[in-house]
């Protein structure tokens, strides 16, 4: 079982994302209705990953240095644009574990999600954020950001060795997986207690879709395979094993009918 979440991992891709925001964010650009994932990736661009990191890397060391306030995908922002849902449903998993929170954010950068909502967790009594990313992203964060609160892994099979995390958080990483459900059936057959979904792409009618995304050029030329779930099929998924506690809609906007959504899941039985 680690081997195939070690597989998973190393599957992500891209490692970030690349919309930019400006106010609300901007529509993303997609292509196609493809039969297969291969069949998508080998209309795609390739793109440089070491620049990518370096970009990220660059742009959050001055966030974590006081010289920025926010990054958001390698870009810097003079305000913090909160996902209201998010936090929300974080500070409430913290209630109800005695002000503790001890969360794999699963595709989770350098911790950017961490450094966004920092200033509104630091009351917690516990604060763990572990991020499992790709090698050169993990290799880098340790090196860079990892402290008592933000720590990086390889694998969630390594995470939960050290930690005893009961959350994970996929924010806008499971569309861009070759094999979505199967990370989805890694994550629930761990039993976390809570699993948050954020900024998701759905579609309310026929299967999912295979499109690929543009990247916007002033960032980055390049372009990937991403999924657009049908929402029924997805949220069955969790059915049996987790209820359904919330959902919201994220700011994130697309050129084809479609919602960007999140959603908070808990295991049932929970106390």
């Amino acid at each position: 079982m680690k081997q195939k979440i070690i597989r998973i991992v190393k599957g992500i891709a891209p490692p970030i994302l690349f919309d930019i925001y400006r106010g609300l964010t901007e529509n993303r650009v997609y292509r196609g209705d493809f039969k297969t994932w291969e069949e998508a990736r080998k209309t795609c661009d390739g793109y440089d990953s070491d620049l990518i990191l370096d970009k990220v890397r660059d742009a959050l060391l001055k966030v974590k240095n006081g010289d920025a306030v926010y990054e958001r995908d390698s870009v810097l922002f003079d305000k913090v644009q909160y996902s209201w849902p998010l936090l929300t449903g974080l500070l409430w998993i913290a209630s109800r574990n005695g002000n503790r929170l001890n969360l794999v954010d699963f595709g989770g950068s350098l911790g950017s999600t961490y450094f966004q909502n920092k200033k509104l967790l630091a009351h917690l009594h516990e604060l763990k954020w572990n991020v499992v990313e790709q090698n050169k992203f993990v290799e880098c964060g340790k090196q860079y950001f990892e402290d008592d609160h933000l720590q990086f892994y390889y694998s969630i099979d390594d995470c939960l060795k050290e930690q005893p995390a009961d959350t994970i958080l996929l924010s806008s990483v499971i569309q861009y997986l070759e094999k979505p459900y199967d990370l989805l059936r890694e994550i629930i057959h761990k039993r976390f207690k809570y699993i948050i979904i954020d900024r998701t792409a759905f579609i309310n009618t026929g299967d999912d879709r295979i499109t690929v995304q543009k990247v916007p050029p002033e960032i980055y030329q390049a372009s990937y395979p991403a999924w657009f779930f049908n929402q029924k099929k997805f949220l069955d998924y969790f059915s049996g094993a987790y209820e359904l506690i919330a959902d919201f809609e994220s700011n994130d906007r697309a050129d084809i009918p479609s919602v960007f959504k999140g959603y908070i899941f808990t295991l049932n039985h929970v106390d």
